[in-house]
């Protein structure tokens, strides 16, 4: 398997990733947003990009094994300070609500991040409503 340890932007890429594989199909929409965000947040100003590849390897051979996903969010948490666990969540939202629809197997994922980030049900709401409301089409 391969290295690990995730710095706090290779943290939340993982999430961004993980919640695109989780409904076994990664849409071209889900990778662009992703895309964008890496190249447009402050968060990722000093991001080493050459090690998107490395991180998505990393999440899919996780997810290929059992209890792979708590492992990822384990290594995820681990990574974090708890002052980001909020942004994690909204970039997993965003990267969910990049499609147009937000598939079952996405919503349970978002819901074991907010019990495992302790998110507060209301900020979640919020969060999520920002998520629909960037993503709206017409």
């Amino acid at each position: 398997m391969t290295d690990t340890s995730f710095s706090p932007q290779d943290a939340l890429v993982a999430l961004m990733i993980t919640i695109s594989a989780s409904d076994a199909r990664i849409r071209t929409s889900e990778l662009l947003t992703i895309q964008s965000i890496v190249n447009h947040l402050p968060i990722f100003a000093d991001f080493d990009e050459d090690r998107l590849e490395g991180i998505a390897q990393t999440v899919f051979d996780l997810l290929e094994e059992e209890d792979g996903l708590d492992a990822i969010i384990g290594l995820i948490k681990n990574a974090l300070p708890a002052t980001h666990f909020e942004t994690a969540y909204a970039l997993a939202c965003d990267v969910a609500a990049a499609d147009g629809t937000v598939f079952q197997t996405e919503l349970e994922l978002l819901r074991e991040i907010r019990y495992e980030f302790d998110i507060d049900p209301l900020h979640a709401a919020a969060i999520e409503r920002g998520a629909r409301a960037r993503h709206l089409k017409l």
